[in-house]
């Protein structure tokens, strides 16, 4: 956190020495470290939460890009689908088309046949 280095805590200690005076001195360093470690704590708990805000922001993204990916798709697929079906109704129209002006030039070919006793032929 701090870059401090060890003549400049020699100095510290010296200075606080003076000033608080060697009965107080234990009791000051001991919740001066307790305050230091509660903080180094909450700076470490503040980072967690931005990573974390940071980590869900980023798969929020994802999830929006996979739900417009699967649109798409589903549009692609919606309209291949929506083509290959009017495509076989055309086909399917086309043959009962030609099956129906085919079976009437059969039925009349096959009339003759059947009234002069003959066995139509298959």
């Amino acid at each position: 956190m701090f870059d401090v280095s060890f003549t400049e805590l020699v100095v510290i200690g010296v200075v606080a020495l003076i000033v608080i005076g060697p009965e107080r001195l234990p009791k000051v360093a001991r919740t001066a470290g307790l305050l230091l470690g509660r903080l180094q704590r909450y700076v470490n708990d503040v980072k967690a939460d931005i990573n974390r805000e940071m980590q869900l922001d980023e798969l929020k993204k994802m999830q929006q890009q996979v739900a417009e990916e699967a649109r798409n798709m589903e549009a692609s697929v919606d309209a291949q689908m929506k083509s290959v079906e009017t495509e076989l109704n055309a086909s399917l129209a086309q043959g009962i088309e030609q099956k129906t002006t085919n079976q009437p030039a059969e039925i009349t070919a096959s009339a003759p046949a059947v009234a002069s006793g003959d066995k139509p032929q298959s």
